[in-house]
């Protein structure tokens, strides 16, 4: 007889089709290696294939634009909120990441520093190691 339970997260909209890897500004003193993530010292991000995240949040829509950006930023909160980095030194970087990376990618200054501004002040609960997915079971 098989085992009829499986288990899950929920809240993802989006998995990664192929490796992604930038050089971003946040250099941890040690290498970070984990299952999905990882960063180096000198700041070389590599998302690997499989990665789930949920896109941007609030009543931002999801376009070509931002893609990236909620990318690279979702999984800097998931480092967060694994304490593989720290959201005191990292967060405000992380969120200037996502500003700059949705400037480069075609969202006009204005809309990014007002997402930044929003990420500022809302996004902290998302770093918080007590808000990780956690695992549902079904049926």
């Amino acid at each position: 007889m098989s085992n009829n339970l499986i288990q899950y997260r929920d809240g993802f909209k989006y998995q990664l089709a192929s490796q992604y890897t930038v050089t971003i500004a946040i250099t941890p003193d040690v290498d970070i290696d984990s299952k999905y993530i990882k960063l180096d010292t000198l700041g070389t991000l590599t998302i690997i294939e499989g990665y789930a995240w949920d896109g941007t949040s609030g009543p931002v829509i999801d376009t070509a634009e931002n893609m990236r950006a909620s990318l690279v930023h979702d999984a800097l909160y998931q480092l967060m909120r694994q304490r593989k980095l720290t959201a005191k030194a990292h967060k405000k970087k992380a969120d200037k990441i996502f500003k700059n990376m949705c400037i480069e990618d075609g969202v006009s200054r204005a809309i990014a520093h007002t997402y930044y501004l929003v990420l500022k002040a809302l996004g902290k609960p998302s770093t918080d190691p007590k808000n990780k997915r956690q695992v549902l079971s079904a049926p």
